[in-house]
Order: C-alpha cells, then structure tokens, then sequence
C-alpha cells in the first residue's frame, strides 16, 4: 500500500468543467515526487487538495492507510511551504521557526532543539536574530522551509516555492532541499511548471495537462520516452516530426501512425560520410547555430524539413551556416507518440 493514494479525484469550482479529471496516483513513503505542468494544468488544486485547502469534488484521499478527504486541515499533519514566503515580519528567524510548535505547546528546551537542529539544516547558523526584512528571498524561503519540517510533519508540499528566486540561487536551493529531504526522510510533493527543476529534484514525476496525469515514471523515463505530443513539447527540446517530414530524411522508409520525436543530442553531424552501419544517414544544410556554453545547438534543413542537433563545443567539428553537413541517426533514437 503507498503512504499516499489519491483516487477518483475530481474537482470543478462550477459544477461544468473541471479541473481536476478522475485522478489516480500513488505516493511511496520517503519520495520527493513533482507534480509538474503549465499553468491552470490543475497541479497546484491537487496539491492542496492533499493539504485540505481545497475540497474535492469526488475521489478519496488517503494518507498511511487513513481516509483523509474530510479531515481538517490541521488534523493532517502536513507542512507547505508557497512561493509566498509568508513569514511574519514582526518575528525573527527563530520565531518565525518556532511559531508552531508554541502553538503546540511545546516544552521550551524541546523548542530550542528543534529549532537550533532546523536552521542547521537549512544553514541559517547566525541568522537566528534576524528579520525576514534583512533577509534575501533565498534566505526568507530557506526560513520557511525550517518552519515546515521543525513540525514533522508526515507530509512536506512544496508549490513552486523557488519560482520567484533567481537562476543562481534557485540551483543553491534546488540542492538544499533535496538533500534535507533525503536526510530527513520527509515524503514530499513538489509543484513546478520548470521541467530542468523537476529532472533535477525528483525521484518520479506526474506530467499533468489540463486536469490529467499525461504521464508518470522517473526523470530518465519522462526525458528519453515521452508517450505523447504533449510530453515531448513540455519534458525538453525534442524535434516532433510526421511520418512524411520523416521521408525528407529516408525515402526509401515508410513510418505508420502520426508523429515521431527526436531528441536532438542523438544526430551526429560529420564532415565525412558516415560509413558505420548502425546509422541511418542523409545531408542537411546549416541554417543558423547559437552556443549555450559547451554546446552548440544547430539549426539545420534538409529538403522541407527543419530540425534541431545539439553537439558538444569543439573547434573542429564547427559548422558554418550555409555548410552541408552529413547527418547519421541510430534507428532506435526515433520514438512513436502514442497520439
């Protein structure tokens, strides 16, 4: 039996459309799992619907084996953390920490501990007198966060807590929270519409588009097999293509069903003939070529047909736009959608 089930569960604020779609999924006991997708895709109502903010419309929530769907919100026992910090800005640090477990009523030398032992993890040593005005944002969420797991919870959700953190510091707290996460052992759920985020933080993720999971299974699995149109557009930089552009590249095959992806690291592009027969092979021309660093990412054309090829930075292997280049392909690295 997984630590948390959802089942059945349907949500729709009107009573017409809705916006969650009869879902089904499992949580394992020590997982960091994220729910991840655009915009209004219903992820963040999923998360709160586990945390008892939202109301399902249908469904059953269960959490280590007891039905939860009714409980209030502070029977559950379950810490979030929202991209809002929502620290008190008339408490320091450690106030701010320990806030809940006054509410608790807590022994103060067992408050103390907890609190000393929560900043260490969130590495807030020194800061314990400070006010969330003196803090970075990074500071402020690595604040809330020590506020969430200083209460134990069974339970840690985390919506999209570092979107509004710059790239750098989102890295710094990307690596934090995993392994907090990890030392701790907390079951969490984390919400994001940032693929790289998802692929770095998780252990499995639930792709969901338009109140639906489109699809489940770990970082390697969404990356290198995605089932539909839809996950390979969102997961990464595929090159999505119909069996008649696939005929520019091979006349001599003929492809069933609607679309194929390509990822673009798979091309090798050569200044000679490709002559090992594990390629398919055909001439392209370079379009345009831009560098992310070690990276070259290529724009190429061959017939109709545009597509993308990454290749690792190396003086020799440059192509200039306008330069034909040989193209080889391992059939395997041509993957049918399910759509």
């Amino acid at each position: 039996m997984a630590y948390i089930e959802f089942r059945g569960i349907c949500k729709s604020y009107d009573g017409v459309n809705q916006v969650l779609k009869n879902i089904n999924l499992d949580v394992e006991k020590g997982e960091l799992v994220t729910l991840l997708g655009p915009s209004g895709c219903g992820k963040s109502t999923l998360l709160r619907s586990l945390a008892g903010l939202e109301d399902i419309s249908s469904g059953q929530i269960i959490l280590d084996g007891e039905d939860i769907t009714n409980t209030p919100v502070q029977k559950r026992g379950i810490g979030m953390v929202f991209q809002q910090y929502s620290l008190f800005q008339n408490m320091n640090v450690e106030d701010n920490i320990a806030f809940g477990l006054k509410i608790a009523k807590m022994d103060k030398n067992e408050i103390d501990k907890k609190v000393k032992a929560a900043i260490e993890m969130v590495d807030l040593t020194g800061k314990e007198k400070s006010y969330p005005s003196q803090l970075s944002g990074g500071q402020q969420q690595r604040v809330a966060i020590a506020r969430a797991i200083v209460m134990e919870p069974k339970v840690l959700l985390l919506d999209e807590p570092l979107s509004a953190i710059d790239a750098k510091l989102r890295r710094e707290l990307q690596e934090k929270i995993k392994r907090v996460q990890k030392e701790l052992k907390i079951t969490t759920i984390f919400v994001t519409h940032d693929q790289d985020e998802a692929m770095i933080m998780s252990d499995k993720i639930h792709l969901m588009n338009q109140g639906i999971i489109e699809q489940s299974g770990k970082p390697v699995q969404l990356y290198t097999h995605p089932v539909s149109k839809f996950a390979a557009e969102f997961i990464g930089h595929y090159n999505i293509l119909t069996p008649v552009e696939l005929t520019a590249f091979f006349p001599e095959k003929r492809y069933p069903g609607n679309y194929y992806v390509i990822r673009p690291e798979t091309f090798m592009l050569s200044k000679e003939p490709i002559e090992d027969p594990a390629y398919l092979t055909f001439d392209a021309k370079v379009v345009d070529f831009i560098s992310r660093g070690n990276v070259l990412r290529y724009t190429l054309q061959c017939k109709d047909v545009v597509f993308t090829s990454e290749v690792l930075f190396r003086s020799f292997a440059l192509f200039e736009p306008g330069a034909t280049v040989h193209v080889g392909i391992e059939e395997h690295n041509l993957l049918r959608l399910n759509d």
